[in-house]
């Protein structure tokens, strides 16, 4: 098998994620010794998030081929029937009976003719055939085994989640621009009406700021990578079921996704807002705000300074079982992406189009 078939191959799939799932495992044991726990237990998590959701879209294309492997060979039922008599029958013919035709010698080097080209093509039906049945072999092996390394994947996702957090708790070495005042954020909270309103009042809360403005990340624009994993799920401007519309996009993810910053900025403000849930924004640059909302928990305290890639908080939701993946795996689905995370970018405190600073694939 070439390596382009290698990497299409279902089995193949499988395979590699669960190996992706075992060195995530790995991964998390050595987070434990790192110096700096957040960052490497963020990165696990990750790992284990690439790694079962590679197991997901393997087990999908595994159960997809069986289901093909199964129609052709139910199709062939009688065919196969045939061509396993016809074997069977020449595997227990004598040599010499095979060599004799009631007709003459003419006719029997004519029958032996036809029997030596007849044979090949038998024996490859036959071959094609050994072959799908060893796939079919293959593949409901791999689902079987596909058991232990989900539950193996599931529990070191939750154990990473909470070592994660209890690593958040235990940080102290983060730069701080301000203080927040919490007297001041709860009136802001109270009294603002809109998103743009309650950003426009961000400034009021923080005390002792630090002076000196943010480094520029213009040469970012349109190269910042999304907070989160998932598909974009609706753009700025597109009108949802009740037709409205908002000035940002929402991503579609899985339960209990992993959320971080995109590029290196100060917290904010984090916590539930409006109608907007958990809300989190940063500031990497003066004047720009990264607006996210719907998380279900969040990390962090406003006035931090948090580098790129930090875990910022988690999607709600609750994590699908085993039995629930693999019964999606069988109807060729993936695990729903039920959660929604809005993301609003703000110049200037107007509203811009947040595909003029992520990498959405727009030019895909």
């Amino acid at each position: 098998m070439n390596a382009v078939a290698a990497e299409t191959s279902p089995a193949a799939l499988a395979e590699a994620a669960a190996a992706r799932l075992d060195q995530a495992g790995q991964t998390l044991a050595a987070a434990e010794k790192a110096r700096d726990r957040v960052k490497a237990l963020t990165e696990t998590l990750r790992a284990f998030e690439d790694g079962l959701e590679a197991m997901r879209e393997g087990l999908r294309r595994v159960s997809l081929r069986e289901a093909q492997l199964t129609r052709e060979l139910d199709a062939r039922e009688t065919e196969i029937s045939q061509l396993l008599g016809v074997l069977q029958s020449i595997a227990a013919t004598p040599d010499p009976v095979l060599a004799m035709h009631p007709d003459g010698p003419t006719d029997t080097a004519r029958s032996g003719m036809l029997l030596a080209d007849v044979t090949p093509a038998l024996t490859d039906q036959a071959q094609a055939l050994r072959s799908k049945l060893q796939e079919v072999a293959v593949l409901r092996s791999l689902q079987q085994s596909a058991v232990d390394t989900l539950a193996q994947g599931l529990d070191g996702v939750q154990q990473a989640r909470t070592d994660l957090s209890q690593a958040i708790s235990d940080r102290t070495n983060l730069p701080k621009r301000f203080t927040e005042d919490p007297l001041k954020t709860a009136l802001l909270v109270a009294s603002a009406e809109t998103l743009a309103g309650f950003a426009s009042g961000l400034s009021e809360i923080a005390e002792g700021e630090a002076p000196g403005s943010l480094p520029d990340i213009s040469h970012r624009k349109g190269k910042l990578p999304l907070p989160v994993q998932g598909t974009i799920l609706r753009r700025a401007g597109e009108a949802d079921a009740a037709g409205i519309t908002r000035p940002g996009l929402i991503l579609a993810t899985r339960p209990r996704a992993l959320v971080t910053t995109p590029t290196a900025a100060t917290l904010r403000y984090l916590g539930p807002l409006l109608d907007y849930g958990n809300v989190v924004i940063l500031e990497p640059q003066a004047g720009l705000l990264l607006v996210l909302a719907g998380l279900d928990v969040v990390y962090g305290s406003a006035g931090q300074v948090l580098p790129s890639g930090s875990p910022i908080g988690l999607m709600g939701g609750e994590e699908a079982e085993i039995g629930t993946i693999l019964s999606q795996a069988g109807e060729g689905a993936g695990t729903e992406a039920s959660e929604t995370l809005y993301i609003e970018v703000r110049e200037n405190n107007a509203p811009v189009d947040p595909v003029a600073w992520f990498a959405t694939g727009k030019d895909k």
